[in-house]
């Protein structure tokens, strides 16, 4: 390690200056600014999905790109107390943590399995459209597409079908909202062809209906709008975050302690061994 008394003093204070380098804020005192817009500017002016936009994209959207994100931010803010996001921020309310402890909480959870669905279905519509290339994309591109996913991460689909909704009202809405923008020349259109022919494509495998759901939606929305899929994960953890916070604010007011899964009234199933002697 080189000596630092060795170096002057000025560049020293640069190294110091450039260990957090960044192009999002610019922060002195008197002065806030973002992407190079002062704070101030933006205040009463534009939206938080504006400044979702900003911060991640570096340049502010236009109207209809700021509505697609809304859109999609507010369709995914909760879904009940069944969802295990939310149960967990109700639980660690009622098990004493305060509302940023629950948040906490409840986001660690949104991981592959549950809240992962919608950059997973992002990743398999950019393949696809990879494959489509420069031409429009077609069934033999989402069969490709299908296949390979299939065969690294198995038979589940992320973004279509739904264990509780048959059709998922929140996804008519949305997809209704990106032909909108595509008629209007907003978007491409290009992410909502290659959902449709994936749903149409999973209909004809399994023989019934598999409709798209809410990550299938936004992950077309987040596409069409050129987010990465990592950040649409973000995304969502940024939507469904206000729901975790309403919910542990409204158990809060509860004053209810050390709240389980389940009411204490309902047995959980034991599976182990029946009653035996200890003997030594």
């Amino acid at each position: 390690m080189a000596d630092l008394t060795q170096r002057p003093p000025e560049q020293l204070v640069k190294q110091a200056s450039d260990w957090w380098s960044t192009s999002i804020v610019d922060i002195e005192p008197g002065k806030i600014q973002f992407r190079g817009y002062p704070i101030q500017d933006l205040i009463g002016r534009v939206s938080y999905p504006d400044m979702a936009w900003l911060l991640l994209r570096g340049e502010l959207p236009t109207r209809e790109q700021s509505a697609l994100l809304e859109a999609a931010m507010v369709a995914g803010v909760d879904h009940g107390p069944h969802a295990p996001s939310i149960a967990i921020s109700r639980m660690a309310v009622s098990c004493g943590l305060p509302v940023n402890g629950a948040m906490a909480s409840a986001v660690n959870v949104l991981d592959d399995v549950h809240g992962g669905a919608g950059q997973q279905c992002m990743e398999l519509m950019y393949a696809i459209d990879r494959i489509a290339g420069d031409g429009e994309p077609l069934v033999a591109h989402v069969v490709a597409g299908l296949d390979a996913f299939v065969a690294e991460h198995g038979k589940i689909i992320p973004g279509f079908g739904h264990r509780f909704h048959g059709i998922d009202p929140r996804a008519v809405k949305l997809m209704k909202m990106v032909d909108e923008a595509r008629d209007s020349g907003f978007v491409s259109g290009r992410f909502a062809v290659i959902g449709k022919l994936i749903d149409e494509e999973l209909t004809r495998r399994k023989g019934a209906p598999i409709p798209m759901n809410i990550d299938g939606a936004t992950a077309a929305i987040y596409c069409e709008l050129g987010f990465a899929p990592e950040l649409g994960r973000g995304l969502f953890v940024l939507s469904r975050s206000i729901g975790i916070l309403a919910h542990a604010w409204e158990q809060k007011q509860q004053n209810a302690r050390i709240k389980g899964p389940m009411p204490p009234s309902i047995p959980y199933t034991y599976t182990g061994p029946a009653t035996r002697t200890f003997n030594r």
